[in-house]
């Protein structure tokens, strides 16, 4: 029966990101990646500019402007095209509304899978970061052991003169 080595062991039980970074540190490539260099479509810059916009302070200014003028237009002319309780009007809000919802929804979407792109990234990052301070906290620590040993060696070279 051939016996497994405790390294071979533990890579077993990770998970393919794990793996995945462990391989790209032994190759001693980058880990994290440049995610603002991902093409977006054309779709997709649209329904980010809609959704800043309609969640802007400019589009609320915009929409209580217009809404208070068409509510004004139609109550100073004498045969108003969308008389009180302006049914038309709330018609125009509706189909706005239901027309931003989902635009506004593939933004946040986007944003969400990009959040979950950087997370990952800042997550990689860091196991890089920790895999070089052991590899640091590893080699200082056998410095310190070589500078033990030196340390010992000077003691009992010293006892020895003094037991003479």
């Amino acid at each position: 029966m051939t016996e497994t080595h405790p390294l071979v062991a533990e890579i077993v039980r990770l998970n393919a990101t794990e793996r995945h970074i462990i391989d790209r540190f032994i190759h001693r490539q980058r880990v994290a990646r440049d995610i603002t260099q991902v093409p977006v479509s054309l779709g997709a810059r649209l329904a980010d500019h809609v959704a800043a916009f309609g969640g802007s302070w400019t589009f609320i200014g915009l929409a209580f402007a217009a809404i208070s003028v068409w509510m004004l237009i139609n109550a100073v002319i004498a045969k108003a095209f969308d008389p009180y309780p302006y049914i038309l009007l709330n018609l125009v809000l509706s189909c706005v509304a239901a027309l931003q919802a989902p635009i506004i929804m593939m933004s946040q979407n986007r944003q969400a899978a990009h959040d979950r792109l950087d997370a990952q990234r800042d997550y990689e990052e860091i196991v890089a970061l920790h895999a070089k301070l052991d590899e640091i906290r590893d080699q200082k620590w056998v410095e310190l052991m070589k500078v033990q040993e030196q340390q010992l060696a000077l003691l009992a070279n010293l006892a020895s003169h003094r037991a003479s």
